[in-house]
């Protein structure tokens, strides 16, 4: 493995564990990754995807979330609706609607690529609600992450010459002046 794709991976692990810290996850909690592959290696979103670099962030990850039962959810590009990879037994117990799209390079991109191809039996789904994510190189996965969504950030917010931005969940606030609300309940 170069030097890159192993700072990379070091990186990787080092904002994941302070995602993870921050949201509080527990076993069976759904996890969402948007990546650009391409601003990971200095390029412009979408002109420089890197099959290489792909890999070692869907690796990286699940070596991470699978010993806690965290399962992983892999946002596509624009050019697939922004759906995702999950695994199907993820897809049917959250009665997720799967769609008919494989990811490629350019329609999907490099870490939808990878997850098809690390995953033990993917599929594509349009809509998720995780619990919390990473969003590398600005690709948007707000749309996929719970309401109440709350700022992480990670102590290196780069991932290679991305950047990098964390979100989280907590249940919403409701009622008025005179709501008590249990803090440690809602990390």
């Amino acid at each position: 493995m170069s030097t890159q794709l192993t700072q990379i991976k070091t990186d990787l692990t080092s904002i994941t564990l302070d995602v993870l810290e921050a949201a509080h996850l527990q076993a069976g909690d759904l996890f969402v990754l948007g990546c650009s592959t391409s601003e990971v290696v200095g390029g412009q979103i979408g002109q420089s995807s890197s099959q290489e670099t792909g890999a070692v962030i869907i690796e990286t990850l699940l070596a991470i979330l699978k010993p806690r039962q965290i399962q992983l959810a892999v946002q596509g590009c624009e050019h697939i609706n922004r759906s995702l990879v999950v695994e199907k037994t993820v897809a049917q117990q959250r009665q997720f609607e799967i769609v008919s799209v494989v990811p490629a390079m350019h329609a999907g991109g490099a870490c939808s690529v990878a997850a098809f191809d690390q995953f033990e039996q993917p599929v594509e789904v349009e809509h998720i609600v995780a619990q919390a994510g990473i969003d590398i190189g600005d690709t948007a996965i707000g749309m996929h992450v719970k309401f109440v969504q709350v700022p992480v950030r990670p102590t290196l917010q780069t991932l290679g010459a991305a950047h990098v931005t964390a979100l989280r969940s907590r249940p919403k606030y409701v009622g008025g002046p005179r709501a008590i609300y249990d803090t440690d309940q809602m990390v």
